[in-house]
């Protein structure tokens, strides 16, 4: 499996919308718990650690 760089969402903007509001209302550290609960369930849905590796390393 291979990183996928070129843009994949059939829709970006909605998905950039729900992603604000699940962030509304929310202080600083609820953002961040979020954030992070968000990032473990899509690195479950990929499951492959050199994948998610790579995908850190781009995003470094």
């Amino acid at each position: 499996m291979t990183l996928k760089l070129d843009p994949n969402l059939s829709d970006p903007d909605g998905f950039y919308a729900a992603l604000i509001d699940a962030h509304e209302a929310l202080d600083a550290e609820a953002s961040a718990a979020l954030n992070a609960r968000l990032i473990l369930v899509l690195a479950n849905q990929i499951g492959d650690l050199e994948l998610l590796k790579a995908a850190l390393d781009v995003a470094k």
